[in-house]
């Protein structure tokens, strides 16, 4: 599956908009550990590895345009220990866990968010609030056929317009912490272009 997503700078009044007629899908508590290597080399090529409450899962860009101009975020998820492995050239016959710790990946975040998740037409949309003082907004599309990607990606830019979301500089969770946190390995996604700074 591709997932196609862009998170979006709420202001007062549109978070009610969004959810008018919406169907509430459900409230939880996800916690996530995000891995990286010491010169974060993953990181660096735009690949997010987690453990997201005891489950492994990587998401590997699908982005032919650099960051600056892409529209949306694209990832393929992968969520087997065997994908997961063979995206990160391990060596098979091992426990993911095992394998990740003989090559030198560990946590460089735990963060936990609680998520309120809506359903709006095709659209998935997440509200998420970090445990570290931060909230952010997320509209998505999933799909299997890459030639519908396009077609995606105008329906959340016309999402957007109809709803008067602003999406220029909105940032995920992930790069929010580590904005406030870890300077030197955000620096490093932006040398990497990863990152665009406003």
């Amino acid at each position: 599956m591709i997932e196609i997503e862009k998170n979006f700078d709420l202001r007062s009044g549109q978070r009610e908009r969004l959810i008018t007629g919406a169907r509430l899908l459900g409230r939880k508590i996800i916690t996530d550990s995000y891995y990286d290597l010491v010169d974060y080399s993953l990181t660096r090529r735009d690949y997010w590895l987690r453990r997201r409450d005891n489950r492994w899962e990587l998401k590997v860009p699908y982005n032919a345009a650099a960051v600056g101009d892409r529209l949306t975020d694209r990832y393929h998820e992968l969520e087997t220990e065997s994908g997961i492995i063979a995206a990160l050239q391990l060596p098979a016959g091992q426990l993911l866990e095992q394998s990740l710790t003989a090559a030198g990946y560990k946590p460089f975040v735990t963060m936990v968010t609680t998520r309120e998740s809506y359903q709006q037409g095709e659209f998935h949309l997440d509200f998420d609030e970090m445990d570290f003082g931060f909230t952010t907004f997320e509209a998505e599309i999933m799909v299997s056929d890459e030639s519908a990607v396009v077609k995606v990606e105008t329906k959340i830019k016309d999402f957007a317009k109809q709803y008067g979301l602003t999406s220029a500089h909105g940032r995920g969770k992930v790069i929010e912490y580590l904005y406030r946190y870890r300077s030197e390995h955000y620096q490093a996604l932006v040398a990497a272009g990863v990152i665009v700074e406003p």
